[in-house]
């Protein structure tokens, strides 16, 4: 007996049982729609993570106080460290002549305020930066301008608004010129921020920017160094190119640690973050999470398999006189392992196609949840989500393939 005729039989056989069929295939259907589903929103996060980080500027360098390789969850350097980052450091790292390769330099003066307009009042993380700010972020005002360098030398009191913020504070009104109150201060708006959108790390669109200089001296000035000098939140400095990174970080390192007065061997009192270490980080933790996800789906299947090999094994039994009368006309051994492992691989690929379908439905359906994910299906997942089904057919479907062929062929015909 050929492959095709088997596969008539199976179909045959298992159409005569519609509903037993269904029911079998049905762990099958929901294991493979798991796979499929969770594994593509997986790999959509990781893709929305590799954005969010780019989108936030290329070739990034984030310079921190306190030292975030060392200090453990809790530790007190992280809330105040012992030597903040000031304007001096901002001003040193700035300088080409100690530290090669920075196209741009950006110091971060950032706290929380309350933000004023008319009966509105929205509690909001207000940002000090310079004129480089939307360079390096890759962020730029899509109505009116952003901060200059006469803002920030003149300590001015004006403001961007990211583009929520414009939404709330002036809802149907042209913000530009408007007057709003930080921590009851009046600021001149001059710009709106493009929509940038955010994610669990925040968003832009939902931040106020002013010069820093303004934000030291008016809004936080009681952040100061032991010395008195304003202190700053971090530094941003954006390398000329990715091959120059690695020289970048080690310069300033260096400049920072003679700055501090660190000695050899001490730890530091900065951080210097590069853009690629956050990413190849959040990525290798996204993609254990997306296995992860996919292997507890995977467990569906096999129990759908056991559901197989239980289904098959009943229809052993049931078609035992079947079995003897095909043996006593000349049926093979091989006949009949072959006839029942293709029912069993049919109830699988079946019930994979299916869960197939209901995996992309699924995976379209949890991305919606967020506006920003989107469910990236790949071949990967689909190749292992329906071979993953084939073999769980294949390996439940040998046992009872294996007692319908050792069957003896007088006891089939005499069993009732």
């Amino acid at each position: 007996m050929n492959l095709v005729e088997s596969f008539r039989i199976a179909l045959r056989a298992l159409t005569a049982n519609k509903m037993r069929s269904i029911l079998t295939m049905l762990g099958i259907i929901i294991g493979v729609a798991a796979v499929i589903a969770l594994m593509s929103v997986g790999k959509g996060v990781q893709l929305l993570v590799a954005e969010q980080l780019q989108s936030a500027g290329s070739n990034l360098l984030i310079i921190t106080p306190g030292n975030l390789k060392n200090a453990q969850p809790g530790d007190p350097r992280l809330q105040r460290p012992t030597k903040p980052l000031t304007n001096g450091d901002w001003m040193a790292i700035r300088d080409p002549l100690q530290v090669p390769h920075l196209v741009a330099v950006v110091p971060n003066a950032a706290g929380q305020a309350s933000v004023t307009y008319g009966k509105t009042t929205l509690s909001l993380m207000v940002t000090g930066a310079n004129e480089e700010f939307s360079f390096v972020r890759n962020y730029y005002p899509e109505e009116g301008r952003f901060l200059s360098e006469e803002d920030v030398l003149g300590e001015t009191r004006v403001v961007v608004l990211g583009a929520n913020v414009a939404e709330k504070l002036f809802p149907g009104i042209y913000p530009i010129d408007q007057s709003i109150r930080i921590n009851n201060i009046p600021f001149r708006v001059v710009g709106v921020m493009e929509k940038k959108g955010g994610s669990g790390f925040g968003s832009f669109d939902d931040e106020v920017f002013i010069p820093f200089t303004t934000a030291q001296q008016r809004l936080f000035p009681y952040l100061r160094s032991p010395r008195g000098e304003p202190t700053l939140s971090l530094i941003l400095a954006k390398v000329d190119s990715e091959e120059n990174i690695d020289q970048a970080v080690l310069a300033i390192e260096n400049l920072l640690r003679k700055r501090h007065g660190i000695a050899y061997l001490d730890d530091d009192d900065f951080s210097v973050i590069n853009q690629a270490d956050i990413l190849n980080i959040f990525g290798s933790i996204t993609g254990v999470l997306t296995t992860f996800l996919g292997g507890i789906a995977a467990i569906s299947l096999l129990v759908g398999g056991i559901g197989i090999m239980n289904i098959m094994l009943v229809s052993v039994t049931e078609r035992t006189r079947e079995i003897g009368l095909r043996k006593a006309v000349g049926a093979k051994r091989r006949d009949i392992l072959l006839q029942f492992l293709v029912e069993a691989m049919v109830l699988s690929l079946i019930g994979g196609l299916i869960g197939m379908l209901l995996g992309f439905i699924g995976a379209q359906a949890l991305a919606s949840f967020s506006k920003d994910l989107t469910a990236v299906i790949s071949w990967d997942s689909i190749l292992l989500a329906t071979s993953f089904s084939a073999l769980v057919g294949l390996f439940f479907g040998i046992y009872p393939a294996l007692r319908a062929a050792q069957l003896h062929p007088i006891d089939a015909l005499r069993y009732e």
